[in-house]
């Protein structure tokens, strides 16, 4: 950790809440959908879809109310009811108007770092709606700029660095996935602290052969200074 420079935040399930509402939305989807299906095969559709079109729509609320909207239409075998479609579209307004929740520790964490490195959020998911999230969150003048990257593979942390002009072992990120935010990180030779979120996406879950022990894991995000 001597040789860090730059510390990049995760903004999702890192900084503030975020899967929550995907969870509460697809809950939300299940019951509008219950006549045309049960709840089990509605929330695997609508993964199957939604994970299908992460290629063309990306990561963010938009692509997913899209996924709902398309899921809902094959499953009701294009008989849905026009005001289905209107309240899927209505919960990704809700979802892209919540509040902002701040995760326990996150501004305490950010006045410690701010003036001994460079801070960074290195996050992905849709551009407007993440610079609109920073700009609501009250912390947005903690980093010295937001990189919103279409995913979060190796080759997209090596255009990051590259970016940053630095070493990758002078770049320390840390987030909630261990898929997006850690295991990338170790490949290229930089560093990575996981804060585990008590909800993870499916998609970001990864199997026990995937973990190793390059990384540190903590409970809660102010127990990352110890560490540096």
């Amino acid at each position: 950790m001597t040789k860090i420079k730059v510390i990049a935040f995760d903004a999702d399930d890192t900084l503030w809440v975020n899967e929550t509402f995907f969870r509460n939305a697809e809950k939300e989807f299940a019951k509008l959908l219950s006549g045309y299906e049960t709840e089990n095969k509605i929330h695997q559709e609508l993964y199957k879809k939604h994970i299908d079109n992460l290629a063309i729509y990306g990561y963010g609320i938009k692509g997913f109310v899209l996924s709902m909207i398309e899921t809902a239409v094959e499953l009701s075998n294009y008989k849905i009811n026009q005001k289905i479609i209107e309240r899927i579209l209505e919960i990704g307004k809700e979802m892209l108007e919540e509040p902002i929740d701040l995760l326990d520790g996150v501004v305490e964490i950010l006045q410690e770092l701010q003036g001994k490195y460079k801070i960074i959020v290195a996050t992905k998911g849709d551009l407007l709606d993440q610079e609109r999230k920073l700009e609501k969150s009250g912390i947005l003048q903690y980093f010295h700029h937001t990189e919103v990257m279409s995913d979060k593979k190796i080759a997209d942390y090596l255009k990051l660095i590259k970016r940053l002009e630095i070493h990758p072992s002078e770049l320390l990120m840390i987030g909630n996935s261990l898929k997006s935010d850690v295991l990338p990180l170790l490949e290229i030779g930089a560093s990575a602290i996981h804060v585990p979120f008590h909800t993870t996406w499916i998609h970001e879950q990864v199997s026990n052969q995937q973990k190793n022990d390059s990384y540190k894991t903590v409970s809660k995000i102010t127990d990352i200074l110890p560490l540096l």
